[in-house]
């Protein structure tokens, strides 16, 4: 069992609030105990100025780290707009933030904008917290963290059962957020979201030190928290599910067209595009290539309870898509800007590809070792693109170069420089 293992926090903790004793209290045996409240009860949801003003001083006076998570709509409305933001920092207690009623939330950010924050799959919140003002400079991801330390299940609620020995109720994760009033039973989940998060944190900080990772895990946190904002993708449609099965161009303008405008429609609505339209249907359509209304009424996703109007305007889509002049249909793939796909290597490059193959190897054996996945020590892509084009010289230094220079951290340019030095001077039989 793992010294974070053993950091549980007691009873009292678990049922009525207090904080973890630091020699810890439960073993692998104890059963995992329901955290069923908030230890303050479930905060009113902040949805005036006033009470925001008031909330920003409180967590501007309080100590220590802040836990933040964000709700949001997925599936239901458009975007990746957060519905809900939760707080919780040592003499502030917990608060539950409307950012609809509140849009502006650049207050607040800025209150608690020189201390860490905490939470849990930072990647997945701070787009939408970035939109409403709120911008961490530094941070601790316990998801990350947990996956460096090596655990095997790295869920918030797999973890906070692991670590700290409470069973959090994980029924409301998909629900529609956007819902007003909020009930009852979601803010009391949304505010156990954060009620445990500094204390997996700390537990989580101890268990990345004794196993020598502490340093790795701040580069990590660090690189997150400076990201620039992500590039809108390009050509988006290109993802829909299923486009796999679409090879012609003219079909492939076809999936453009409903794409699009599956999206305005989305947009201007407010709902998610899957409730649209689905992708399934956008890509019958493609295959199908329709002639008519009547045409388009018999494949699947475009059935009888899609009325006249809808169906005319998913036809007017295909229609001009059919009626591009050759020169403007999409080409089959987007611009390749890095090494094809692996499975082209060996035509291609034999040499590249034996040593992918010996990176790849070398890169499993290595994150087995230091226990933790591989994605996490080094990314796949970063791999390809050094063995497609290694260095001149294949040494200690210009392969760190090389690793540096494709934005991998100095952790692991450190221990994965020494394996794809091994595996750059494989040569092809």
């Amino acid at each position: 069992m793992t010294d974070a293992q053993k950091t549980a926090a007691d009873s009292s903790l678990r049922t009525t609030g207090g904080a973890p004793p630091d020699d810890g209290g439960s073993s692998a045996t104890e059963a995992p105990i329901p955290l069923l409240e908030p230890r303050d009860g479930i905060p009113s949801v902040i949805a005036d100025d006033t009470s925001l003003a008031r909330t920003i001083a409180a967590f501007a006076a309080g100590s220590g780290p802040v836990a933040v998570d964000a709700e949001r709509a997925s599936g239901y409305r458009y975007g990746q707009r957060a519905y809900l933001v939760q707080l919780r920092r040592e003499g502030a207690g917990t608060a539950l933030v409307d950012p609809v009623a509140c849009p502006d939330l650049s207050g607040l950010g800025e209150a608690v904008s020189g201390v860490e924050w905490v939470l849990h799959a930072a990647t997945q919140d701070l787009p939408c917290l970035r939109e409403i003002g709120m911008v961490p400079r530094r941070i601790f991801d316990t998801e990350l963290a947990g996956r460096l330390a090596g655990f095997p299940r790295v869920g918030l609620g797999a973890m906070v059962e692991g670590v700290l020995g409470y069973v959090l109720e994980k029924g409301h994760s998909a629900v529609d957020w956007s819902t007003r009033p909020l009930p009852e039973p979601w803010l009391r989940y949304a505010a156990l979201d954060v009620e445990l998060l500094v204390d997996l944190r700390d537990a989580l900080e101890k268990e990345l030190d004794r196993q020598g990772k502490l340093e790795w895990a701040r580069q990590e946190f660090d690189a997150i928290a400076s990201a620039p904002p992500p590039e809108p993708r390009k050509d988006p449609w290109r993802r829909t599910s299923g486009m796999h099965k679409v090879r012609r161009r003219r079909q492939m303008a076809v999936v453009r067209e409903l794409w699009e405008a599956r999206d305005r429609i989305a947009q201007r609505r407010d709902i998610s595009p899957g409730k649209v339209l689905s992708d399934a249907a956008i890509v019958e359509a493609a295959l199908g290539l329709p002639a008519n209304v009547h045409a388009l009424a018999s494949l699947n996703g475009f059935g009888h309870r899609m009325g006249r109007r809808q169906l005319e305007q998913w036809q007017a889509a295909v229609d001009r898509a059919k009626a591009l002049p050759d020169a403007r249909l999409p080409q089959p793939g987007q611009p390749v800007t890095g090494p094809p796909p692996p499975r082209a290597w060996a035509d291609k490059d034999p040499a590249a590809a034996a040593r992918l193959s010996a990176a790849r190897s070398a890169v499993s054996g290595l994150a087995e070792q230091l226990n933790m996945p591989q994605e996490n020590l080094i990314t796949p892509d970063t791999v390809r693109r050094v063995c497609w084009e290694p260095p001149g010289s294949v040494d200690a230094e210009s392969v760190s170069a090389a690793l540096a220079g494709y934005g991998a951290r100095p952790w692991q340019v450190e221990q994965v420089t020494p394996v794809l030095v091994a595996a750059l001077s494989v040569k092809n039989s």
